[in-house]
């Protein structure tokens, strides 16, 4: 359970201010504290006891070797978000999300395949040879796609997980991990329907001091859960020289009880 220090922070960040109560979802209702001058207040006690539970779930997403994806497109968001999920080593869509980015991977992934493609023909000389026209087209292409796919360009595979800020805005993404069922993982401000997300924070999504505080809660637990992984591929390199001395020993002994025989 999270401690006051904490609720303190979130108070400070403005965790707790919630949309105009005609624009609330009922379903939001256990998670608001009360209504002050027709704005909804968010129970922060609740906010901060659902991200140490989303953290923790995050935290063994990411010891497992799986990605989280984070997307948002809000611009309010963008930055916060970028940053942060680059820190934890994380994929980030914070541009426009491109329909079937996880219904239809395959093709997406051939997109950043096509970007690795320009690159090694700019490396290799190919880009060159060709036309000046043709240069300027594969160099917008690049762009766009660098624009809208860069911060993917290393998730091979499905992620483990999606988070959102605003699932109203980014429903679409939301839909597509339902379909799949890719656990989701939300700020959920009291307009929304949490009800679509399996690790719910209920919290401001449109303030930039909100989402940068809930964000770096979340990017610090999945940095532990990092560490836990790497720490856990080491240990049996550390055990190693051990077991390599446990064999050196041994012809000695048969050696010296040789001697001893003869």
């Amino acid at each position: 359970m999270a401690n006051n220090i904490e609720v303190k922070e979130l108070l400070d960040a403005g965790v707790h201010f919630g949309h105009l109560t005609r624009r609330w979802d009922p379903n939001m209702a256990p998670y608001i504290y009360m209504e002050r001058n027709g704005i909804h207040i968010i129970n922060l006690y609740k906010t901060a006891a659902k991200i140490d539970e989303a953290s923790e779930a995050l935290r063994k997403i990411a010891a497992s070797g799986r990605k989280i994806l984070f997307v948002a497109t809000k611009k309010q968001a963008k930055e916060i978000v970028a940053e942060k999920a680059g820190k934890a080593n994380q994929p980030y869509i914070t541009e426009r999300w491109p329909g079937g980015m996880l219904t239809n991977f395959v093709t997406i992934r051939k997109a950043v395949k096509k970007m690795a493609a320009i690159d090694r023909m700019k490396k290799d000389g190919t880009f060159n040879t060709l036309s000046k026209k043709e240069r300027l087209q594969v160099d917008r292409l690049r762009a766009k796609l660098e624009k809208n796919l860069g911060s993917i360009s290393d998730m091979t595979r499905l992620p483990g997980a999606l988070f959102v800020v605003d699932i109203t805005r980014e429903h679409i993404a939301v839909k597509e991990a339902q379909k799949l069922n890719i656990p989701i993982f939300a700020m959920v401000d009291t307009n929304s329907d949490p009800r679509q997300v399996d690790y719910v924070i209920p919290a401001n999504d449109d303030a930039s001091k909100s989402i940068d505080k809930v964000m770096t809660f979340v990017s610090d637990a999945i940095i532990d859960g990092l560490s836990e992984r790497k720490a856990a591929k080491d240990a049996p390199k550390k055990d190693a020289p051990k077991k390599a001395e446990a064999k050196v020993e041994e012809p000695v002994v048969t050696e010296a009880a040789k001697q001893e025989e003869e």
